[in-house]
């Protein structure tokens, strides 16, 4: 493949589109099929992988918020209150359903999933091949975002959290002592280890790898891998842990900042309790004001999953609920993941021939309702789950359902406001600050943000919390609970088009300011393990698992 790699890159110096270039090239040489940027891109040099690796850049989407989300799974286990009550009437997963032996809520068919289950739950084979596979499309996961999925984490054993996160660190810092030199990816030693240019799909090939990368697992610290992971080149900048609302009280939180955690996805999926009950969540809206206000008031980021087309609901209570979301000062959530229910076979909501779910058409014109209406402040993360259409036996099996939405959006002359739909992509030529308070969970939020007219740069989240819950966090203190500046993930220490201008500094001075304004003697950030350098250079120090600062009157 060599051949027409190189061919692909002599048509475009002469100036060829790359489209012309793979086809061309692919017909010179008799290629069965046409050729794909990962084949270009694994079979050149590192000088012209260097020259042409933003042409050829494959999914360039995933990293294009600045991170590079890592998705992992852990091994599957009932929920706690299917025990007794079983699974949730829609949940098509567990150790006892009808997909085999997967995690709760997950069909075994999705990718992430497939990608567990290949490495056998192992978290540092997930890491490890996931870091591999962003390398080999032409991307840079050097700032990861450690995402865990796979059930309710928090109701797992501390032994087993402790290990499932030291391992997954383990793998980012492995990975980052054997193929980078003088913090520069040595691309050779890259394709020497993972047998490339080659078929990545070939099982020999990837048995072989595997059993490489399982002799590099050794016996290990979650504090030692905490700590290597400050200097690492791939850098954990954000840890994410799903779980159910009656799992993330006090208890489970203060574990999760132990792990690391900055950010807690929380399975809502409803404001009624009327529907909870219906579909056997097990836990209530009153759960879910309750942990909210502990995760805010510990500085973690709030994001809910939220269900539409449940039992017991309709079109109005579902449009409802996201109002009562946002002007509830008790729930305002800083994200959202909106899933229509899907029905699967197996579960108890398959074998209800009664319970008619949405459409995709009709799916469509809620969300678009809903994000007509959705705060500045909120990114709306995912609209429908990653399960695959084959396995949806009844509900909107689409995969594009987000483009449906968008079409809705634009026959309304609906615009959405969510961070999500005002990220920028090009460089800001000039940029304001925009300051928005309001009250939430008993404390006091300032969404700061840096903008170029509608287009979101950077924003930080800024709150004065109600209660004191741990040591750290005094009465006179303030929380960022995020800082964040958009545009493709620029290498650490190098300027990138949006990223390492001195957005983020300037918007963590507008916070100080704001704070001492107030009263605030003490600024503590909920901060990524892999960031903690960055706040240290800005006079932060450790204190407990955050970063603070002691606020001095100018």
């Amino acid at each position: 493949m060599r051949a027409p790699s190189k061919e692909v890159i002599d048509l475009l110096e002469q100036g060829h589109k790359l489209s012309i270039a793979k086809r061309e090239a692919s017909k010179k040489h008799k290629l069965k099929g046409l050729i794909t940027n990962i084949q270009i891109l694994n079979h050149l040099t590192q000088k012209e992988r260097n020259k042409y690796q933003t042409k050829l850049i494959t999914k360039p989407v995933r990293t294009s918020s600045g991170v590079a989300p890592v998705a992992i799974m852990t091994s599957p286990t009932e929920c706690p209150h299917a025990k007794t009550t079983g699974p949730c009437t829609m949940c098509p997963g567990g150790p006892k359903s009808n997909f085999g032996n997967v995690p709760q809520s997950y069909t075994g068919a999705e990718p992430a999933t497939r990608r567990a289950l290949r490495a056998n739950f192992d978290p540092y084979l997930q890491v490890f091949n996931r870091l591999e596979q962003f390398i080999a499309i032409g991307q840079l996961p050097e700032k990861v975002e450690l995402i865990i999925m796979g059930g309710t984490f928090p109701a797992r054993t501390i032994n087993y959290q402790d290990t499932f996160v030291k391992y997954a660190f383990k793998a980012m810092n492995d990975f980052s002592k054997i193929f980078f030199t003088k913090n520069k990816l040595n691309l050779e030693k890259f394709k020497t280890f993972f047998e490339l240019p080659g078929d990545i799909q070939d099982e020999a090939r990837v048995k072989k790898v595997i059993a490489k990368i399982k002799k590099l697992k050794k016996i290990c610290t979650l504090e030692k891998e905490q700590k290597r992971n400050e200097t690492s080149n791939i850098k954990c900048i954000g840890l994410v842990i799903e779980t159910r609302p009656d799992y993330a009280n006090l208890k489970e939180a203060n574990q999760m900042l132990k792990l690391g955690c900055t950010r807690v996805e929380l399975g809502v999926q409803s404001t009624s309790n009327k529907v909870l009950t219906k579909i056997k969540r097990g836990h209530s809206i009153e759960d879910s004001i309750k942990s909210t206000q502990i995760l805010k008031d510990l500085g973690f980021k709030i994001n809910y999953h939220m269900m539409i087309g449940l039992p017991k609901s309709s079109k109005k209570q579902d449009i409802n609920q996201f109002k009562e979301l946002f002007s509830n000062e008790d729930l305002k959530p800083d994200m959202l993941k909106i899933y229509p229910c899907l029905v699967t076979k197996g579960t108890e909501l398959y074998n209800d021939k009664r319970f008619k779910p949405l459409t995709a058409k009709k799916a469509a014109k809620i969300v678009a309702e809903v994000k007509k209406d959705i705060p500045p402040y909120v990114r709306i993360m995912r609209i429908q789950r990653d399960i695959p259409h084959t396995q949806i036996a009844r509900g909107p099996n689409v995969t594009n359902l987000r483009q449906e939405v968008d079409k809705v959006m634009r026959k309304n002359k609906y615009l959405c406001n969510c961070i999500r739909c005002r990220e920028i992509k090009e460089p800001a030529k000039a940029h304001s600050i925009k300051i928005l308070a309001y009250e939430a969970s008993e404390g006091v939020e300032f969404f700061i943000e840096a903008h170029d007219k509608n287009k979101i740069i950077g924003f930080c989240r800024l709150r004065f919390p109600n209660q004191s819950l741990r040591k750290e966090i005094t009465k006179d203190s303030a929380l960022i609970r995020e800082l964040h500046v958009y545009g493709d993930s620029a290498i650490i220490g190098e300027a990138g088009k949006v990223q390492h201008k001195g957005i983020g500094k300037e918007l963590l001075k507008i916070a100080e300011k704001i704070s001492k304004e107030n009263n605030k003697n003490k600024m503590i950030i909920i901060s990524g393990i892999g960031v903690r350098n960055y706040y240290k250079k800005l006079n932060y120090k450790l204190n407990g698992p955050y970063m603070s600062k002691k606020l001095t009157s100018s």
